[in-house]
């Protein structure tokens, strides 16, 4: 879906008024628009990518469970104001 905001140059005109032209066709367009609402777009992670990704914190969390009740790893201090 591709917009081309196609401008050619007249006999009598300027490169100024050449780019205030195509700058006029390009917003008349909505080009910049668009572009811009789709900068920070990320598409959303399948259900297969998001299964994966809580089995793998789930068994690294009982990992570190078992490390922490053999004492091979400290448990981490409890950061913040309000957790308890």
């Amino acid at each position: 879906m591709a917009t081309n905001a196609e401008v050619s140059k007249n006999e009598n005109e300027s490169a100024i008024n050449l780019i205030r032209r195509f700058s006029k066709r390009v917003q008349g367009a909505g080009v910049i628009p668009r572009v811009r609402s789709g900068r920070y777009h990320t598409r959303p992670k399948s259900k297969a990518v998001t299964r994966k990704s809580a089995l793998k914190r789930i068994s690294r969390r009982e990992e570190v469970a078992e490390l922490i009740k053999l004492g091979k790893m400290l448990e981490k201090p409890v950061r913040g104001k309000f957790r308890r």
